[in-house]
């Protein structure tokens, strides 16, 4: 299948949307848009769109980055874009033209 892979860099894991972490409302609004899975992955180090340097540091680890990777047809990456749009929050994130597939039968791990 064609589509994209959509990922959204997160300065700070602790940040909020509607009284929600900000990681769990992108997720929310992934599953909203259609989009079965995503990928929430832990960043140790990082630079934000402002020249900041952030790290994750044993005291600091509710502040540690994060990206948030999903993929999927080009129409439900458009959908979340827009519910993410509407949201209030100031996001920064990429975009890739991707193919993508699923192997194998079932959910049965060898």
């Amino acid at each position: 299948m064609q589509g994209s892979q959509l990922t959204i860099y997160i300065a700070n894991q602790n940040h909020r949307v509607h009284h929600r972490p900000i990681a769990d409302w992108i997720l929310d609004e992934a599953h909203q848009a259609g989009i079965a899975g995503a990928t929430v992955v832990a960043v140790a180090e990082g630079v934000d769109t402002q020249g900041r340097y952030h790290a994750a540091r044993f005291f600091e680890l509710a502040e540690q980055s994060v990206a948030i990777t999903v993929i999927a047809e080009d129409a439900r990456i458009d959908a979340l874009l827009e519910r993410l749009a509407g949201g209030g929050a100031r996001l920064f994130y990429t975009r890739a033209p991707i193919e993508f597939a699923s192997l194998g039968d079932g959910d049965a791990v060898p």
